[in-house]
Parts: C-alpha cells; structure tokens; sequence
C-alpha cells in the first residue's frame, strides 16, 4: 500500500574506468555525480593532472575506457523537449514490431533500429504487449487504451500525447519515460518503477499508485499535478 521513494536523481551517471591487466598503474574510478560529467573545474583539473603523470601506453588505456563509457552514454536516445523526431517509419507492419520487442540494451534504451510505433493503436490488447521490451519506442499519439502492458520494459520511451486509459502497467520499468500530455486516467502503476519519468500536463485522475517505486525529485514533480485524486496522492505521499 505504500510507496516507495528513492534519492535518486535522473541527472546521475556512473562512469567506472576498469584497470588494465598487469598494469603497476591502476586507473582511479570516476564515482557517482549529480552533475555533469566534467562540469566542475576541478573534476577537469584532477583528469588532466592524471594524464601529465601516467605514460602513453597507460593514457591511451584510460582514453579507451572514457570513450567505451562516453559511447553508451551517447547512444541513448533521450530526445529534448525542442528536439525533432525522426520521419514516420514507412516500413510495413511496423505497428506489429511492439509485438516482438526492442531485446538490445534495453536498460539504456539502445538499439540498432528505432521502434516506431507513433499513431498505432493497441486498443484491449490483451496479450501481445505483456512483458515486451518497448526500449526508447517512439509512442506519441498511439493508443494503448485497456491494453495489458504487465512487466512491460519502456525504459527512455516517448509516449508524449499517447493514449494509455485503463493500461495495465503492473511490475513494468517505465524508467525515463516521457508521458508528457499523455492520457493515462485509470492506469494500474502498482509496483512498477517510474524513476526519472515525466508526466507534464499528464492525464492521471484515478490511476493507481500503490507499491510504486520513485525517486523522491520525481515524485515531488508528480505530485503536482492537479488531475491525480487524493487518493492517490495519499498513496504517493502527496503533501
């Protein structure tokens, strides 16, 4: 019945540089930030004081694990708020694509081909979305209205102006996910995880937050929005 809040923070990243084999020089690990990967003057100072004191062999090491780190980082498509989408996909069936999943990278949402589901409709779909790994789909407009969407995996989806009344999202990670103008009355969220999404002028009177995992910045932005009821800002832990 209640929700559980984490201090965790959508703007972390985590970037471990791995030590060499039989290398007399091991290479420090960058720890946890809340800020931008070489934001501060100092984070910049201390890496460049490192590469003067080690020798080519070992700065090319560690220039290789930035980069592999960078590369992951950069290949997740986290599209802006101003960003323009890509063309609508031509590709015939693509609606039936959501029906077999996105199983590359699914935690960071990379993929070799985007999944393109924009305007498709899913309507009571009972089945073939259940536990399906949507990773970075393209969802704005679709409709999705009583689908079962159970253990469904949309980690960094844009599903803004989508349509998901009634959706069953128990036990899914819809981490980063932009629900942003997105009609989501009546949605089931118990015990899914909705750490770092965004649900702007989002629809949710009546959707059910129970055993819901947040972080506690995302669910202060949560609990303003004006359409959730009191209970369910009473499960959230709404002030």
């Amino acid at each position: 019945m209640a929700t559980f809040s984490l201090p965790l923070s959508q703007n972390n990243l985590c970037l471990r540089s791995l030590s060499p084999k039989r290398s007399r020089f091991p290479i420090p690990e960058i720890s946890c930030s809340g800020k931008t990967p070489g934001s501060t003057r100092r984070d910049q100072l201390d890496v460049i004081a490192y590469a003067k004191s080690k020798p080519l062999k070992e700065l090319q090491s560690v220039a290789l694990s930035l980069l592999a780190a960078w590369a992951v980082t950069a290949a997740s498509p986290v599209i802006a708020a101003n960003q323009r989408l890509p063309p609508l996909s031509t590709e015939p069936n693509r609606c039936e694509k959501a029906f077999v999943g996105n199983t590359i990278g699914q935690a960071n949402g990379v993929y070799d081909k985007p999944i393109d589901l924009r305007f498709c409709d899913y309507t009571n779909d009972k089945s073939n979305l259940k536990g399906k790994s949507l990773a970075a789909a393209l969802m704005s407009d679709a409709k999705f209205d009583g689908a079962d969407m159970s253990e469904v995996v949309m980690s960094k989806a844009y599903a803004v102006g989508a349509s998901f009344k009634d959706v069953d999202f128990s036990n899914a990670v819809l981490d980063r996910v932009n629900f942003g103008k997105a009609n989501l009355e009546g949605a089931i969220f118990k015990n899914s995880v909705l750490s770092g999404s965004t649900f702007d002028e989002a629809k949710l009177t009546d959707a059910v937050f129970e055993d819901t995992i947040i972080g506690y910045i995302d669910l202060q932005k949560l609990c303003t929005n004006t359409t959730i009821t009191p209970d369910g800002r009473a499960t959230l832990g709404c002030r």
